[in-house]
């Protein structure tokens, strides 16, 4: 997996999403332990707001800035985008009203909502061949997944000789250094689309990605993981301070075992999709999230909900999220051609945190107002939900090529080659604007 990193270009790149995301961790610690001390045990409600926020801003600005991502520079854009939002985070520290945090975290979260899919569609463009575009989205998750294990191993260290409000200067520090890695590097850019009217680039890639099979089912686990997932990042700081009375070190442990299951799926993910197809891979990880999430309401109907029990559940947990979503970038790469992917990118964050902008305050509410059983068996139903979708709409036979026949173009038409019925990769384009039909 590690061979990918002697490309210098993706070893730059790779190395930005790390620090950036390290300093994500800490803000994500520090923002649980804000939320506690303005709130006390209203946190997940407070928490569960952020979040909303945090997904409004990625679901309106992200196909707007995949529209035009490929107008402007890509390393200039990607660049700008890490300053402002280490800005942003050097203004968390000073917060004393639960107003400005929301304020911050929309400003924070605008600016991710354009980074993070011009990032991502940059690197198939890196990374063209398929074997090692695997490798770097297991990479890519095993960074993400730093954002749960060192990050939160980091703040507990901190926490013991300082105030969480320095845990932001740190993010702070990861966006500079992200900012730096990045501007070190010449990144390609894909070839300008035609020109389109505003509303036809905004929503060319939503309209690819539900026209799309396989993309469809992947929306439906897009929600399973959402489910599971949020109740992992609202509910662990009052599960963890307010149910079980531990201190703030204990909920950066927890955060940490979510993590470690996610990065184990990781590390076994490539071997694993060299034998097997992404469709059976993502749904064995979205019903094992499920049966978590059941195995923890039925622990505290019992009231017998125990630190050790929460840990094995969240890295069970961790280990299904894993395989749901690290899989996905292959699924776009294989959507779409490489000018339409940072709009099919966008589309995916987009559709992705809509799905979180339900479960966040779903999540927070049923926690504060019907307690933790209500909670993880509300969010379990959830999860079932978009397994089922995925099942319906995904077919188990998803070949990339299919044969087609064009009664609407003429059968000179270069696309043709002077065969009205043939086969070839098949993505929604121009020529092809239904699945399978012309």
């Amino acid at each position: 997996m590690l061979e990918i990193l002697t490309d210098r270009t993706y070893r730059h790149l790779f190395l930005a999403q790390v620090v950036a995301l390290v300093g994500t961790g800490l803000a994500t610690v520090a923002l649980g332990l804000l939320a506690f001390d303005l709130a006390g045990d209203g946190a997940a409600a407070v928490l569960g707001t952020v979040f909303t926020i945090k997904m409004i801003a990625y679901v309106g600005i992200a196909p707007v800035a995949g529209a035009f991502a490929d107008r402007v520079n890509r390393r200039a854009l990607l660049v700008t985008l890490d300053l402002i939002r280490g800005g942003v985070a050097l203004c968390l520290p000073f917060v004393t009203e639960l107003w400005q945090v929301y304020v911050l975290i929309f400003l924070l979260q605008a600016s991710s909502a354009a980074f993070t899919p011009t990032f991502q569609a940059t690197i198939p463009d890196v990374l063209p061949d398929q074997a090692r575009y695997t490798r770097a989205l297991s990479l890519s998750r095993l960074a993400y997944d730093l954002e749960n294990i060192v990050s939160p191993t980091l703040a507990a260290l901190l926490l013991a000789v300082m105030s969480y409000n320095t845990l932001f200067v740190g993010t702070a520090a990861g966006f500079v250094a992200s900012a730096l890695l990045v501007v070190s590097v010449l990144l390609p850019s894909p070839k300008p689309s035609p020109r389109r009217g505003i509303y036809d680039r905004t929503t060319r890639g939503i309209r690819i990605y539900l026209a799309t099979p396989r993309l469809r089912g992947l929306l439906g686990l897009n929600l399973a993981a959402s489910s599971a997932g949020a109740m992992v990042l609202v509910n662990s700081v009052v599960l963890v301070r307010a149910n079980l009375g531990l201190d703030e070190s204990a909920l950066a442990w927890t955060m940490g075992v979510f993590g470690l299951g996610s990065m184990i799926a990781a590390l076994a993910l490539p071997k694993l999709l060299d034998r097997l197809d992404d469709r059976p891979v993502m749904l064995a990880g979205a019903v094992t999230m499920v049966v978590a999430l059941i195995a923890a309401a039925l622990t505290t109907n019992a009231a017998a909900l125990s630190w050790l029990m929460l840990l094995a559940v969240w890295l069970v947990i961790g280990l299904g999220y894993s395989a749901v979503l690290t899989p996905s970038g292959r699924l776009l790469r294989r959507s779409a051609h490489a000018a339409d992917r940072p709009a099919l990118f966008a589309a995916q964050f987009a559709l992705s945190h809509a799905c979180w902008l339900v479960t966040y305050p779903l999540s927070g509410w049923l926690m504060t107002a019907y307690g933790a059983t209500t909670a993880f068996l509300t969010l379990a139903a959830l999860a079932g939900a978009g397994i089922a979708l995925a099942l319906r709409v995904w077919p188990a036979e998803d070949p990339d090529e299919l044969e087609h026949t064009h009664d609407n173009l003429p059968l000179d038409h270069p696309h043709l080659q002077g065969h009205r019925t043939h086969s070839h990769g098949y993505v929604i384009d121009e020529h092809h604007r239904h699945w399978g039909a012309p």
